[in-house]
């Protein structure tokens, strides 16, 4: 088995169940495992250390995820258009990974939630890029050959999956929002195979 590390930070719940489903389509494609981690919160003041595991979810993530995985896909929720402080402080922290290489020339993709329609879903999708690039990793998006992509009233964009939880996070995600996160985890997989396989 080929593990994809399937990393988030979610608040509410919605990018976790993104998460879960954008690992079920990395698992549709043979020989392939999705590995579900989360980042811990931050706080401006640390009084006590967070618990080496969260009460619930996934475990937390680990810089030997990153080395480990032949992919990522990388998700959180929206905050004024960008991604949450926890996973760009775990980012932020991965400068012996930069400087090694252990990501360049893997492939990436990225996700995330909103509680609007137009609450900066792709610009919080693409602040999720930047730092991927910078580490030499092959982005993902959807294509348009994905019907759901065109017909969703909802979330789902070129960039990466994505949700519209309403503003009291009431919006399940809709049949074309989970289509779309599991067409990202296929292609995903599918194309971390093919790199894998031409190493």
């Amino acid at each position: 088995m080929s593990d994809i590390l399937v990393l988030y930070y979610s608040r509410s719940g919605h990018t976790a169940q993104l998460a879960r489903l954008i690992a079920r389509g990395i698992e549709e494609v043979p020989g392939m495992r999705a590995r579900l981690r989360q980042v811990p919160p931050v706080a401006p003041v640390t009084e006590v250390a967070q618990p080496p595991e969260p009460e619930d979810g996934a475990p937390y993530a680990t810089k030997q995820d990153l080395h480990d995985c032949i992919g990522l896909a990388m998700g959180s929720p929206t905050r004024f258009g960008n991604m949450a402080a926890p996973l760009k402080y775990f980012l932020d922290s991965t400068g012996a990974e930069w400087a090694s290489g252990a990501l360049s020339g893997k492939p990436a993709a990225v996700f995330t939630s909103t509680s609007t329609q137009h609450g900066g879903q792709e610009s919080t999708l693409l602040t999720m890029a930047l730092p991927l690039l910078h580490h030499g990793m092959l982005l993902l998006g959807i294509p348009f050959t994905e019907a759901a992509l065109t017909a969703t009233r909802s979330g789902g964009t070129p960039y990466g999956a994505s949700h519209v939880a309403g503003s009291n996070g009431e919006q399940a995600i809709s049949e074309h929002e989970r289509e779309l996160a599991r067409a990202l985890g296929r292609r995903l997989a599918v194309t971390a195979r093919k790199l894998a396989a031409d190493a």
